[in-house]
């Protein structure tokens, strides 16, 4: 029943959304905050370590600088001390309000060394970069299609009791790879319209 309604979601995603995407407008279909990681993986955020970013506050719009329309520079993040016994942290941004059938990955980063403090000195440290939903590896900046409603970003940051391969570079390989893994996790949501 469960497999049935996703291939009809992912149907009417395929159908009525992703076409917005090139031609704006507001779409019929999303792909739904039901889809996000967090929920996937039954998780409710325990605030641990704490996330925020120098450039908004949870639920306020990100800055231009930050999306396809400024100069496309992912946001500063940080996070305090996570739980005692993490040995590497993962970031996944997610779009859930894309029409696209799952939500539109924007930067997963893996192996982040808990006591990085900031993503600047994790991805100085060697964390690994992984593909956003571009096939690309790095930051997708925010680009929802023009005249469609805001768009929200969800920052999702899990603190895991092992480090993970190196071979993990996509959202459903995060998924998998951290699932029974996770001892805390935060979220920051950041907003953007054209």
């Amino acid at each position: 029943m469960i497999a049935t309604m996703d291939l009809q979601h992912t149907v009417r995603c395929l159908v009525r959304g992703v076409p917005h995407i090139f031609l704006g407008g507001v779409p019929a279909e999303r792909a739904g905050d039901d889809r996000l990681a967090l929920h996937k993986l039954g998780l409710n955020p325990t605030g641990r370590p704490a996330l925020s970013s120098d450039a908004f506050t949870d639920g306020a719009p990100i800055p231009v600088v930050h999306t396809a329309d400024g100069d496309g520079t992912p946001p500063p993040l940080r996070w305090e001390t996570p739980p005692p016994a993490t040995r590497s942290l993962a970031l996944l941004v997610e779009d859930p309000d894309a029409p696209t059938p799952n939500p539109f990955v924007h930067w997963v980063v893996t192996n982040i060394a808990p006591a990085s403090g900031t993503l600047e000195q994790a991805l100085a440290k060697g964390a690994h970069v992984g593909r956003n939903s571009m096939f690309r590896s790095g930051w997708a900046p925010c680009a929802p299609p023009k005249g469609d409603e805001t768009h929200r970003y969800f920052f999702q940051l899990f603190a895991l009791t092992r480090e993970l391969r190196s071979g993990v570079s996509g959202r459903a390989a995060l998924l998998s790879a951290i699932r029974g893994r996770v001892i805390g996790s935060s979220l920051l949501v950041g907003s953007y319209r054209r």
